[in-house]
């Protein structure tokens, strides 16, 4: 069933210009609901090329793109891509900890790469893809096709995915955290232990991932079209000075805070960087 775009919304860059593609998320069957938050599809017709830029979260995607089904390990910062004529792309966006049992060993084995599912698990992703993006087929179509490969791989449960998809979720929502040691208090760890387990079952460290969503938070509030006291914005959300969050910001997104607030676009927005905070 489709149900928006939900989580992925906020991690949208300039969202007032997508008006060229059309997203659309499906909540996955409950018997596929421990590894998968959502499927979505994105279809367009640009009629100009349309280059939509994305800041990556703590998830791992799936998505069967131009011949192969890549998965997209935890990046750091801005993520884009171009797109011309019509098409359509499907992703499985997998809970955080999700993809643990299904690769088999630590998920911090494929941060910042991109890299066919078929060469991590040992089979030709090739004929999968073309049955997924195949151009006459429907929205339910394709997602039965990614549930129906999802329930062959047979992964197991696994009581640590919900432990650490919690966890996460709260570093999400809580907007009161925004240090690592705060999130280590909920989990009952110690911090050291933490990093160990969101190293294997996220693939990046508690202190990434509580800061990332700070800054969406960020991001939200330049979206959101109201004046902004960036002064207060990094005050509240944890960081030491407004200079410490224009850095960050500006190392992510690719342009200051007050800048991107303008609209005004980052010089080479394509790009992808390769810096980690742990």
């Amino acid at each position: 069933m489709a149900n928006g775009l939900g989580r992925g919304e906020r991690a949208i860059l300039h969202p007032s210009r997508a008006a060229a593609i059309d997203v659309r998320r499906f909540t996955p069957p409950p018997d596929l609901a421990h590894w998968v938050d959502y499927f979505w599809i994105v279809r367009w017709q640009a009629e100009e090329p349309h280059t939509q830029a994305v800041i990556p979260q703590p998830v791992i995607h799936l998505a069967a793109e131009t011949s192969r089904v890549m998965v997209h390990g935890v990046g750091d910062n801005r993520f884009s891509r171009t797109l011309t004529g019509t098409g359509h792309v499907l992703g499985v966006a997998l809970r955080p900890g999700g993809f643990r049992p299904i690769l088999g060993r630590p998920v911090n084995s494929v941060t910042r790469s991109v890299t066919p599912i078929g060469d991590l698990l040992g089979f030709d992703d090739r004929p999968l893809a073309r049955r997924l993006l195949r151009r006459d087929a429907t929205d339910e179509d394709i997602v039965a096709v990614a549930e129906e490969w999802l329930r062959g791989l047979r992964p197991e449960r696994d009581p640590m995915v919900d432990a650490v998809a919690g966890l996460v979720a709260a570093a999400e929502h809580d907007h009161t955290i925004t240090r690592a040691d705060q999130l280590a208090e909920q989990a009952g760890m110690s911090l050291r232990t933490l990093q160990r387990v969101f190293g294997d079952y996220v693939g990046i460290g508690p202190k990434w991932v509580v800061r990332r969503f700070r800054l969406l938070d960020a991001a939200a509030a330049a979206n959101s079209g109201a004046d902004v006291d960036w002064a207060t914005v990094a005050a509240d959300l944890g960081f030491s000075d407004q200079a410490h969050l224009t850095r960050l910001f500006t190392e992510v997104v690719g342009t200051p805070p007050a800048s991107y607030h303008r609209g005004e676009r980052s010089d080479g927005e394509c790009d992808r960087g390769e810096r980690s905070d742990g």
